[in-house]
């Protein structure tokens, strides 16, 4: 990897990371012309955009860093026009479908890690066959374990040197609830049910750790994985955990119609998080939704690959009926909701399983819908924009009395 170039004082912030245009990764090169990937944490508020749009473009390959806003997130890190997206949170993107990794950008929220190279160098590469994801490093995920007590407790003891915070240590004991949950012996602890550990005592820790009660989560690195990060100055989040050991995912179902419909009851509720969701309801035994393993109380994440994140419940209804006789829906339980919420996560930030429904443009990467930024053909038909809905009826929620939801059955 290239190596950090000081280039003067700075004030490091490691909540925010490096935020200063001069302190960069080298641009090292072969003796062919290959540059190294350079790595970049961008943290935004909730009312602002990364700051750079993501183009597919006949004339060049690879996903392509464009117009880069002057002043914003992306240009203050060190992005540059041209620049060839790898990586998203550790996950190479180069060989996925441009949507689908716009999808896992949107997905990620407000933290994301890229990993990219320069437009010279992603060319070169290519034109020598080059494999660029192993210009990328192996294994750079932490681990996010959920860790339920038994008998004996959790399994793992905490460890750090005396009189310094936020620096702990796990040992593991063998077959213990830890150990079975993947929290590997030797491990450091960089966060609790998703709270940063950078400011706890070893007494705070203990503190948490007991009013956890019987379940805990718990964001942990090997030491190769840490020092990985600490060397480019960057932020180890939960959002680039590796997926293997989460013990909730979201589930697609794959639904064709059958004589009577799919058997299920769409309905607009209030989400654990505080904000309005889009609930499965009324599984007709028998019939394909509860055929493809859907089940009642389920929350509906996207419609054929695509993320209903701010679309209401009309549009949601629009995305169902894109297609008159299937649908894919990507669902999560009551139990994995309450999960992803407890640490801050959507669960579509790990969903790996399937592409997108193709389309013909690309949103901007600000969190909701807007404008096409995309230079290429279109891939294939947008019906669901379209699709009529029929007539939706109003019916009132059983936990709120008061306010008015709206329900559709298929």
């Amino acid at each position: 990897m290239g190596a950090v170039q000081d280039a003067g004082k700075f004030e490091f912030n490691p909540k925010d990371g490096i935020d200063n245009p001069a302190l960069t990764l080298a641009e090292d090169t072969d003796a062919e012309g290959v540059g190294e990937p350079r790595f970049y944490f961008l943290s935004k508020d909730s009312t602002e955009t990364f700051g750079f749009c993501l183009h597919e473009e006949l004339s060049c390959q690879g996903h392509i860093i464009r117009q880069i806003e002057l002043g914003g997130v992306a240009q203050r890190r060190g992005l540059q026009d041209g620049d060839r997206l790898l990586q998203v949170n550790g996950h190479f993107v180069d060989h996925l479908d441009h949507m689908r990794v716009v999808q896992r950008i949107k997905a990620s929220g407000n933290q994301v890690l890229l990993a990219v190279l320069d437009g010279d160098s992603y060319e070169a590469a290519k034109s020598l066959g080059r494999d660029l994801s192993q210009m990328l490093p192996a294994d750079i995920h932490p681990r996010l374990c959920h860790v339920t007590r038994d008998k004996s407790g959790f399994g793992f003891t905490v460890s750090g040197p005396e009189g310094t915070k936020g620096t702990f240590q796990l040992s593991v004991r063998q077959d213990g609830p830890a150990d079975r949950a993947g929290v590997p012996a030797g491990s450091w602890l960089l966060e609790l049910n998703g709270d940063s550990v950078k400011s706890y005592s070893h007494t705070q820790l203990t503190r948490k750790l007991k009013q956890s009660g019987n379940k805990v989560t718990l964001l942990v690195a090997s030491s190769a994985v840490e020092e990985f990060y600490r060397l480019r100055g960057l932020r180890v989040t939960a959002a680039l955990a590796d997926p293997a050991w989460l013990p909730f995912k979201a589930r697609e179902l794959h639904l064709v119609k059958g004589p009577v419909g799919y058997g299920f009851l769409l309905k607009e509720d209030d989400c654990i998080s505080g904000g309005i969701g889009q609930f499965l309801w009324e599984v007709d035994e028998g019939l394909p939704a509860e055929q493809a393993g859907m089940k009642d109380g389920d929350r509906v994440l996207a419609v054929n690959g695509e993320s209903i994140e701010g679309l209401d419940h009309e549009q949601t209804v629009h995305r169902i009926r894109a297609h008159e006789e299937w649908v894919t829906l990507l669902v999560i339980d009551p139990a994995g909701d309450e999960f992803y919420h407890s640490i801050g996560l959507s669960p579509l930030q790990f969903f790996e399983d399937s592409d997108p429904a193709s389309g013909s443009c690309t949103p901007s990467l600000s969190g909701s819908p807007g404008p096409c930024h995309v230079e290429v053909a279109p891939k294939g038909p947008a019906s669901w924009l379209m699709a009529a809905a029929n007539s939706i009826e109003l019916v009132q929620s059983s936990r709120q009395q008061e306010q008015k939801r709206l329900c559709q059955s298929f």
